[in-house]
């Protein structure tokens, strides 16, 4: 061969060569820069939504904090709206208020559970006593019922009276849970 002709073909290797490279740069090297300028973004969207979640979760401790701060608030909240309604602590409760007042407890009708319309997870459950006893042990019944954490709520009183002394009180009570 001749060294003219391996000169001549030097500059047809050089672009062959710089367009094979640059075909393989396009087709290899670019997608996978494509993929690295994603995996970046990605990388800072993880970073983002970590801060975040680090944020919520700080904030959840600090609620937590304030919480046991006012554990006895939270009891009085629970005893209030208890999760589960057992019926014989309300029936309990009340005969215990009744006697501690001074009336006598006569009789109680049927319990009758149904559901809050503004809040269906609320439950409501009404029942009517009857007691007997003076108009001052009524009224200090009232006021220990009003007092109680419990949500105990008065719908209707009636009373009555069989000569002067005791009066004879019914009342229709609804109390609540969850």
């Amino acid at each position: 061969m001749n060294r003219f002709t391996i000169l001549n073909s030097i500059p047809m290797v050089i672009v062959t060569s710089f367009v094979i490279v640059l075909v393989l740069g396009v087709l290899v090297i670019w997608p996978k820069y494509q993929d690295f300028v994603d995996f970046g973004g990605k990388v800072e969207a993880k970073k983002s939504e970590l801060q975040y979640n680090e944020e919520y979760f700080q904030e959840l401790e600090e609620i937590k904090e304030k919480l046991e701060e006012k554990k006895e608030e939270v009891a009085k909240i629970d005893s209030a709206l208890p999760d589960k309604m057992s019926l014989p602590p309300v029936f309990d409760f009340v005969q215990e208020i009744s006697s501690e007042s001074g009336l006598i407890f006569k009789s109680l009708s049927p319990f009758v559970v149904s559901y809050s319309e503004e809040f269906p997870e609320i439950q409501k459950i009404r029942f009517t006593i009857v007691l007997s006893g003076t108009y001052s042990s009524f009224k200090s019944f009232l006021a220990a019922l009003e007092k109680s954490a419990r949500m105990i709520e008065v719908e209707n009183i009636s009373f009555s009276s069989e000569g002067e002394e005791p009066l004879i009180f019914s009342l229709r009570l609804k109390v609540y849970s969850y």
